[in-house]
């Protein structure tokens, strides 16, 4: 009986008040994170899609609240259930149908709510539109610039309007005054007349000076480069996705086999992702890859505002063919992509620890399979999920174990400081041998680095005289001391 109560047919004067409708489904990127039903008004129909954010009323005080417009459709439904959407806030979509598919996937698997999933995604600087305002564009309508002859007005509004119509782009006023050698007069009673119309349009207020590099000389390639690049290639060419786990030495030349592989996704106008650990993107690794190609986009935390904002235009108008960056560059938004690259796979800072907590591996390799495009993931010590991905045939496993002109690995020493302690010839971290590398390097005038890794006052609590070390009872891993105060 209750059950009848929630599936009885709707009264007729329900019906009456029943229409199809283009509803937008929405979601939030704080609580409530939704998905929510809007209602599109007819006057924005041409304005919202997906991946745009809109403005919309929520709950009984109807606060407003910026959402990101997922899923549209239309459907049957009652003009007083749903609210309709106030406003739509971006000039174009800020992710595109494959990326959206990806936030869905990584609001899955990573369970994190699809709305803080897009935040992330998008960067603050594209959000806020940074380093931009807003400028009154100038243009003749199409119906007018056809019948310009036509047209019987006093000389100096003649001439104006041929000078705006002979522009290839719509124009600025000051421009315009400048072009056509008048004052603001003319123009003004010439929009009057609505023989020229205005336009608002967003435009870049500064502009990232491009770095220009010499060009590098091509390389010879050694038989096992040649080999990982033939496999490569034949990826490539397949126009579907494969993913290589490129294992080289330290020195064997990775680095010059992905610029080939690059260089041929180029060639037929895709673009690509090289993704490398933040330490790494040091000014050498992006000379590099700017010397060898016009068009680089480079992304990490520490660019400007505007300047990333400026990129990331730069990537969807498509006037960048490789993107080098830290793990957030996996989302870089390229309308044509061919190829990831991620360089040092294993890296730790590929895994975010602040909401959505993805890790740039897993999130590129779901891409590259989504886009049917090849991923090498490349490394001298790679990661055990790749490893073991590799030795079961999920990935392609291509060895580089020669260092180019097979120069020698350098010499690496262990010190057992138990020995040294009861030699009573050291007390402390820098064993003897240490100490004398040290000296004999700045006595030759070179350079030593030491490298501390860690957290906490000690790494481990280490007994001098057995060299026990005081470990978790159930983990079984090196307890880390901490001083207090």
């Amino acid at each position: 009986m209750q059950q009848d109560l929630f599936n009885r047919e709707p009264d007729p004067w329900e019906l009456d008040d029943t229409s199809e409708r283009l509803v937008a489904q929405v979601v939030f990127a704080e609580a409530p994170f939704g998905p929510f039903d809007y209602a599109v008004p007819d006057a924005l129909r041409p304005l919202v899609e997906l991946g745009r954010r809109v403005r919309v009323p929520l709950g009984r005080g109807d606060r407003p609240m910026t959402a990101y417009v997922v899923r549209l459709e239309n459907r049957m439904a009652r003009s007083d259930r749903l609210k309709d959407i106030q406003s739509v806030l971006d000039d174009a979509a800020l992710v595109g149908p494959p990326m959206l598919r990806l936030t869905e996937w990584m609001a899955d698997y990573y369970l994190c709510p699809l709305g803080q999933v897009l935040e992330g995604v998008v960067p603050a600087s594209v959000r806020g539109q940074a380093g931009t305002r807003e400028r009154m564009f100038l243009s003749v309508p199409t119906n007018v610039a056809a019948r310009l002859t036509q047209l019987k007005l006093p000389p100096k509004q003649a001439h104006i309007l041929k000078v705006l119509a002979g522009s290839p782009r719509p124009m600025l006023m000051p421009e315009l005054m400048l072009a056509a050698g008048c004052t603001a007069g003319p123009i003004k009673q010439l929009r009057e007349k609505k023989l020229v119309v205005e336009q608002s349009k967003r435009v870049n207020t500064t502009e990232l000076a491009q770095a220009v590099e010499d060009r590098e000389a091509h390389l010879d390639l050694n038989e096992d480069q040649q080999q990982a690049l033939r496999t490569i290639l034949a990826m490539i060419d397949s126009g579907q996705h494969h993913t290589a786990l490129m294992h080289g030495v330290t020195g064997s030349g990775k680095t010059e086999v992905y610029i080939r592989a690059i260089e041929h996704v180029i060639s037929f106008g895709r673009q690509a992702i090289v993704l490398v650990p933040e330490i790494s993107l040091t000014p050498q690794t992006v000379k590099r890859f700017r010397s060898r190609f016009d068009r680089v986009a480079v992304l990490h935390s520490h660019l400007s505002p505007a300047d990333r904002h400026w990129q990331w235009r730069r990537i969807v108008d498509r006037e960048v063919d490789v993107i080098v960056g830290a793990r957030s560059a996996v989302f870089a938004p390229t309308p044509h992509l061919g190829l990831i690259v991620i360089d040092e796979e294993h890296d730790g800072s590929f895994k975010q620890d602040s909401p959505p907590r993805y890790h740039a591996r897993e999130v590129a390799r779901r891409r590259a399979q989504m886009e049917s495009v090849p991923l090498v993931l490349g490394s001298a010590t790679p990661s055990l999920e790749s490893w073991l991905a590799a030795q079961r045939g999920e990935y392609q496993l291509v060895d580089m174990p020669r260092r180019v002109s097979q120069r020698p690995l350098p010499h690496v020493g262990t010190v057992d400081l138990r020995d040294e302690f009861h030699s009573r010839q050291t007390r402390g971290a820098i064993a003897r041998p240490l100490h004398q590398a040290i000296h004999q390097t700045l006595k030759e005038d070179g350079q030593v680095i030491l490298l501390l890794n860690r957290r906490g006052f000690a790494t481990a609590i280490q007994c001098p005289a057995c060299g026990h070390v005081v470990k978790c009872p159930d983990c079984d891993l090196a307890l880390t001391h901490h001083h207090v105060g």
